[in-house]
């Protein structure tokens, strides 16, 4: 899975959701040991002492442990990872909506627009 980063946000915290993207779609499965973070950081080619930042946050906000020998694992907490999935899906229609609001859609228009997205995709998906 490919790292991707954009430059009008910090790395660090690009890291830190695409981790818990990770773990939320189960690439790192609850229970998991994670690479160590030399390896990340090479992996995701950045500097080591950025992926140990974005690893903290992560344990701060329980989605991660760590067990002092054997490195950092991914929660067995499935509720937490349901939790973190939801409140990713909420700030994601947060920040759509607002956009649609500030390009002046309605309600009504936003629903429509999600619905001919929607068909168009499962057309693609038929072909």
């Amino acid at each position: 899975m490919a790292w991707k980063f954009s430059d009008n946000r910090s790395i660090y915290m690009q890291l830190v959701e695409q981790i818990q993207n990770r773990i939320a779609i189960g690439y790192y499965a609850p229970g998991r040991r994670l690479p160590s973070v030399r390896e990340l950081a090479a992996e995701a080619e950045v500097n080591p002492n950025t992926m140990q930042k974005a690893l903290a946050e992560l344990e701060r906000m329980k989605l991660l442990y760590s067990q002092r020998t054997a490195g950092r694992f991914v929660t067995e907490d499935e509720g937490r990872i349901q939790d973190m999935k939801h409140e990713t899906a909420r700030k994601a229609a947060e920040d759509f909506l607002k956009q649609m609001e500030n390009l002046g859609l309605s309600e009504a228009e936003i629903i429509r627009l999600i619905r001919e997205v929607k068909e168009v995709k499962e057309e693609k998906a038929n072909e």
